[in-house]
C-alpha cells in the first residue's frame, strides 16, 4: 500500500534510479542520488530540529531546495517556502504564523534574515554536505506517517493583507497528482520546465509530477522571465515536452515575440492557469505551436492546486471566454447562491464551491479563518461533509459549460448595476490594440480606472468598448503603461498598479482619462 508521497517517490526510484529528476542551470540529480540526499537532510532535521514543526525556507529555487523538501517530507515535517523577493515585513508575517523550528538559506540571503526569526537558522550548502543516516529515527518516523499528515504550507495573500499558510496533506497531492499525471500522460518521456516559484502551488505540480511518473523537471531561473530570447534557448536547448505555466508567463511570450526568435518544437501541451487566458494570445501560441494540446487549469491553492480543466477544442474569437470544463476525478464543483442554496442549470451564477479529498487541511495556526471558508455543506444535513468556499463567482451559460466571471472582491456596484471587473478586462483585451488589462475600483471617486498595455489611445478604447458593453461598464478613467507588473506568483499585481496610478502626475484628458 501506498500511503505517503515518499511511497510513491520510492516506486520511481526503483524504476528510473539513474534518470534525471530535477535541474537547474547549476546541476542536476538523479532519482536514486535524490532519495540519498533527501534522507541525509532529514537525518540532520531529526538531529538538530527534533521537534514537531514546520520547516522554513528561505532560498531561490534550485534543485538544492527540492532536496530539502524531499528531507523535509522524510523528517515528517510539513515544509514552507518563504519568496526571496518578500519585503521584510512579509517575511516576519509568515515566520511568526508558521514558527519553524528551523529557517535554510544560503550565503546570498543569509544577510536578508538578520533580525531574530525564533528559531535557528542554517546555511543549506552545509547541511548538504551532511552524509551520516539514522535509520533508526528515519524508519520511525515512516512508521508513524499517516496519509492525512501535512506535507507542504503555501502561503497565499489575505483579505486582511496577512498572508494565510495553506496546509495540505500527503492524500491530497496523491489523490490529485495521480488524476492530473493520468489525464494529460505525463511519463517517464517527458521533460517538465517549472515556471512557477516554489511559494506558489502551480509549481506543486511540477514537482511531483516528476517525482511520481519519473519525468524529468528543469527549473527556469527567474530572471529569463525578462530575457525572452534565454527563455526560448532554454525550452528548445532543454526539449522541453509539458509547460505548466501562469498565464502571464505565457503572455510574456507572446508580447515579447519569443516565438519569432525560436520555437520549441517538442511541446506536446501547454497548461494555464492563475488568471483568465487572453483569446488572443492563446491564438499566438496556437499559430506558432498547432500541434500542441491547450488546456485551461482552475482552482486555488486550498483545493490542492486546481478542480477543472478544459481542453481547448475550437478555435475561440477574441472576447470569448474560456470554459472551466471538466471536473476532476473525486472532486466535485458546484454553485452557492447568496442564500447558500445550490444552482444550476443555464444561466445559474453563484460563489464556486469544492468538496473532496484534494480539499487542504485547512489555515496553518488560523481556526478562525478556516471555519469560514472550509465549511459543512449546506445540501448536507446528516454527516459531516466539508467544502471549500472559492470566493470564485461562476456562471453556468447556455452552453451548460461553466464559465469564470470574477473575484467576489472584484465585483462593485456602480450606478445600482452589479459590475464585474472580469467583463470589461475581457472586452478591452479583445480590442485589436490592447494586449493586456486590469480595471481598478477606486472607491473615494466612485469610479472604475482601466489600466492597459498597448498601441491603442485612451479614446480609442472607450470608443471600442461603446461597441460591446453597457454604458454604466465603461471605465470613467484610462490609463496606458508599457508593461503590466507581476506579483511573485507571474499574475497582474493590482496593488502595484493602484501605485503607478497614483504616482503618475495626474492629467486633464477627455472624458477624465490620465
Amino acid at each position: 500500500m501506498k500511503y505517503t508521497i515518499l511511497d510513491y517517490f520510492e516506486e520511481t526510484v526503483e524504476k528510473f534510479p539513474n534518470r534525471t529528476a530535477f535541474s537547474d542551470v547549476n546541476r542536476s540529480i538523479s532519482f536514486l542520488e535524490l532519495k540519498d540526499a533527501a534522507e541525509c537532510f532529514a537525518s540532520f532535521l531529526l538531529k538538530n530540529a527534533p521537534e514537531a514543526e514546520a520547516v522554513a525556507f528561505y532560498l531561490d529555487k534550485s534543485v538544492d531546495t527540492l532536496v530539502g523538501f524531499l528531507g523535509s517530507a522524510y523528517a515528517g515535517k510539513p515544509y514552507t517556502q518563504i519568496n526571496i523577493w518578500h519585503p521584510a515585513a512579509r517575511i516576519r508575517d509568515i515566520t511568526r504564523k508558521i514558527a519553524p523550528c528551523v529557517i535554510f538559506t544560503d550565503w546570498e540571503h543569509v544577510d536578508n534574515l538578520k533580525e531574530d526569526q525564533g528559531c535557528p537558522v542554517f546555511l543549506i550548502d552545509e547541511v548538504l554536505h551532511y552524509r551520516l543516516k539514522e535509520p533508526k529515527l528515519l524508519s520511525d518516523v515512516r512508521a508513524s506517517l499517516l496519509d492525512t499528515d501535512p506535507l507542504y504550507i503555501i502561503f497565499t495573500s489575505g483579505s486582511t493583507g496577512k498572508p494565510k499558510g495553506v496546509v495540505v496533506g500527503h492524500r491530497s497531492v496523491i489523490d490529485f497528482i495521480t488524476c492530473f499525471t493520468e489525464i494529460f500522460g505525463i511519463s517517464e518521456r517527458d521533460v517538465i520546465a517549472n515556471q512557477a516559484p516554489f511559494d506558489f502551488d502551480v509549481s506543486v505540480k511540477d514537482i511531483y509530477s516528476g517525482l511520481f511518473t519519473g519525468a524529468a523537471v528543469h527549473i527556469v531561473p527567474t530572471q529569463y522571465f525578462m530575457q525572452p530570447t534565454l527563455l526560448m534557448d532554454f525550452l528548445c536547448d532543454r526539449k522541453a515536452t509539458v509547460l505548466v505555466w501562469a498565464v502571464s508567463a505565457l503572455c510574456f511570450i507572446t508580447s515579447m515575440h519569443g516565438l519569432d526568435y525560436r520555437v520549441p518544437e517538442d511541446l506536446r501541451i501547454i497548461m494555464f492557469s492563475g488568471e483568465v487566458m487572453p483569446v488572443k494570445h492563446l491564438n499566438i501560441l496556437r499559430e506558432y505551436l498547432p500541434k500542441v494540446t491547450y488546456v485551461n487549469l482552475y482552482g486555488p491553492s486550498e483545493i490542492t492546486c486546481n478542480c477543472t480543466y478544459y481542453i481547448v477544442d475550437r478555435e475561440f474569437e477574441r472576447g470569448e471566454r474560456l470554459p472551466l470544463g471538466k471536473t476532476f476525478p473525486n472532486e466535485e464543483v458546484f454553485l452557492l447562491d447568496e442564500d447558500d442554496q445550490i444552482v444550476a442549470g443555464p444561466g445559474a451564477k453563484g460563489e464556486l464551491c469544492v468538496r473532496g479529498t484534494a480539499l487542504a487541511l485547512g489555515y496553518y495556526r488560523d481556526p478562525d479563518k478556516t471555519e469560514d471558508v472550509f465549511i459543512q455543506n449546506p445540501a448536507n444535513d446528516r454527516f459531516r461533509d466539508l467544502i471549500y468556499r472559492t470566493g470564485d463567482l461562476a456562471e453556468i451559460g447556455e452552453d451548460g459549460q461553466m464559465y469564470y466571471c470574477a473575484r467576489k472582491d472584484f465585483q462593485v456596484k456602480l450606478l445600482g448595476h452589479r459590475i464585474e471587473m472580469t467583463e470589461i478586462e475581457l472586452a478591452m483585451e479583445a480590442l485589436a490594440d490592447v494586449d493586456r488589462a486590469c480595471c481598478l475600483f477606486e472607491e473615494q471617486k466612485n469610479r472604475i480606472r482601466a489600466v492597459y498595455t498597448g498601441k491603442a489611445e485612451p479614446s480609442e478604447v472607450s470608443r471600442g468598448l461603446e461597441q460591446k458593453l453597457p454604458y454604466y461598464m465603461i471605465p470613467a478613467a484610462m490609463t496606458r503603461i508599457e508593461r503590466m507588473p507581476l506579483n511573485k506568483n507571474g499574475k497582474i499585481d493590482r496593488k502595484a498598479l493602484v501605485e503607478i496610478v497614483a504616482s503618475r502626475k495626474k492629467k486633464a484628458a477627455p472624458g477624465g482619462n490620465a
